[in-house]
């Protein structure tokens, strides 16, 4: 026997665990398998159901579920509370697992199994705890943001009533009080996510050299610092850029050239927080953001594209300060690529 594998398929009351071994032959054969309720009591009813059916305890056991929303989050801390070594996958990851081995049948059942099979056959990374501050900014950033788009959908109807042929007074006062109550809830927000931000002398020195970049402000910060646990988990700055999407995906295969795009395949938040900065960077002409989007533009006839390839560059920037500690330097801008390499910048398509 060489590894035991537990596979956990979560939802937001209950999860399915399996609980599988490889053996030197490198078959996958599953030991047991069981339904538990996502709360505490059936955390502890999962450790002591492991406990009888790991029968050698000197075999290393690796833990293996689906980000599945927030749901694992809390057995994911518990285990790992546990001393136990769990590895959190993305379901795209997962899915394209299950269709390589042959999984067509799909419940909560046979994805435990599917994910315990994942773990014996591969080395996957080992998952890490958010820091306690880094997920509070994570929380204060996403309420924001979903108040935000509350109150755009209420503004949007608020516009739409007005302009109907039989607008209704009561309504649109009523929505009129609902888009001012949100403004003062995104202020209150706006302040928590401030104070969060300074509250730890040592990062506020970090923020400050951030937000000393023209056109960058404490949102900005607060959502990428929180959306990437304060970059604790990236060795390198292709880590960074796949985890948020913006890695190369190609279309060529023979004769066929179809188009170079972002894959999209990472966090999305991460993302949103780069769009309305990298417009500034180039508006304010920061370092030497706005020639590098002008050459991209003249290339491509593309803005999105080119404003992409803005926001790849500004948090890669962002990434670089924070991690050296070191205020924003400001290079000369170029006229043309003086590197010799290919740029081969993503499509926002």
């Amino acid at each position: 026997m060489l590894k035991y594998s537990l596979g956990i398929d979560i939802s937001k009351n209950d999860f399915h665990a399996c609980l599988s071994v490889i053996e030197v032959n490198q078959q996958v054969k599953v030991k047991a398998s069981r339904k538990f309720s996502n709360h505490e009591q059936g955390f502890k009813d999962l450790i002591s159901w492991l406990g009888n059916h790991r029968k050698e305890l000197s075999v290393p056991l690796v833990i293996v579920m689906e980000a599945t929303g927030v749901y694992y989050e809390s057995c994911a801390m518990f285990l790992f509370k546990k001393g136990l070594q769990v590895a959190i996958v993305l379901p795209n990851k997962a899915k394209k697992y299950f269709q390589a081995v042959g999984l067509k049948t799909k419940n909560d059942k046979i994805d435990a199994a599917g994910l315990a099979r994942m773990g014996a056959e591969q080395c996957l990374e080992l998952w890490q705890p958010m820091d306690e501050f880094f997920y509070t900014l994570r929380a204060l950033t996403r309420h924001y943001q979903s108040l935000q788009e509350l109150k755009t959908n209420i503004g949007n109807q608020l516009h739409a009533d007005e302009h109907s042929i039989y607008s209704n007074k009561k309504v649109m006062k009523h929505l009129k009080k609902l888009i001012t109550t949100i403004e003062n809830e995104l202020l209150e927000t706006a302040d928590e996510i401030d104070k969060q931000l300074y509250i730890n002398p040592e990062i506020a020195k970090k923020v400050q050299f951030i937000t000393d970049i023209k056109g960058v402000g404490n949102l900005t910060v607060a959502a990428t610092l929180g959306e990437t646990n304060g970059f604790a988990l990236f060795s390198s700055i292709s880590q960074l850029i796949s985890y948020a999407g913006y890695d190369v995906v190609e279309n060529q295969s023979g004769n066929h050239n179809g188009k170079t795009r972002i894959s999209k395949k990472g966090n999305s938040h991460l993302r949103r927080a780069m769009h309305m900065p990298a417009f500034n960077m180039v508006r304010y002409d920061v370092g030497d953001f706005k020639p590098f989007f002008e050459r991209l533009f003249e290339r491509h006839h593309q803005k999105m594209k080119a404003y992409v390839a803005v926001q790849k560059k500004l948090l890669v920037l962002i990434y670089t300060i924070w991690k050296k500690n070191e205020p924003f330097k400001p290079k000369k801008p170029v006229t043309q690529n003086t590197s010799g390499e290919k740029e081969t910048e993503p499509s926002f398509a």
